[in-house]
């Protein structure tokens, strides 16, 4: 099973059943017959933006934000994800150009569209490039600043120890 295969039945999971721990979902999915460690399923409910609520029951539970300004985890992500993926940041007008290793820009993407982060209209990932549209109120250079910090570049657009 794929990370994504794997990814879409939690989803499904937590769609479908109340789940209140990374443990239990691994219990799930072993039932089903698919394997993943304890660590995996953690990474896995990060990377899909997962979040702990009291459901109308006032049982904690996990779930999906289902909208990505409701989900305080979610910046916190992208700002895990430029740090370790995002390579250099660099802006012409409203666009901004973010490089990452090769087959990483769509995790940074992902996160970045899930951000809900002001002044985005939206973002086209490719292998190992991403192009960001900031909108006219925000600005590219305004939006790319925010992504270098995020990113920990210092002033020179690398990354602090590099």
């Amino acid at each position: 099973m794929t990370k994504n295969q794997r990814q879409h039945r939690i989803t499904e999971l937590l769609n479908s059943s109340v789940i209140s721990t990374a443990a239990q979902l691994v219990g799930l999915l072993q039932a089903e017959g698919i394997s993943a460690t304890q660590a995996t399923v953690t990474r896995d409910l990060q990377e899909l933006g997962s979040v702990k609520i009291r459901n109308d029951d006032g049982v904690r539970q996990l779930t999906l934000a289902t909208s990505p300004m409701h989900s305080p985890g979610v910046s916190e992500h992208l700002r895990r994800m430029m740090g370790e993926w995002a390579l250099t940041v660099e802006v012409s007008s409203n666009i901004v150009v973010i490089r990452t290793p090769p087959g990483c820009a769509h995790v940074v993407a992902s996160a970045l569209d899930r951000s809900a982060l002001a002044g985005v209209l939206g973002c086209v990932a490719g292998d190992d490039t991403i192009i960001v549209i900031a909108s006219f109120e925000r600005g590219g250079a305004s939006l790319a600043k925010e992504l270098r910090a995020m990113a920990g570049f210092s002033s020179s657009n690398k990354k602090k120890g590099m």
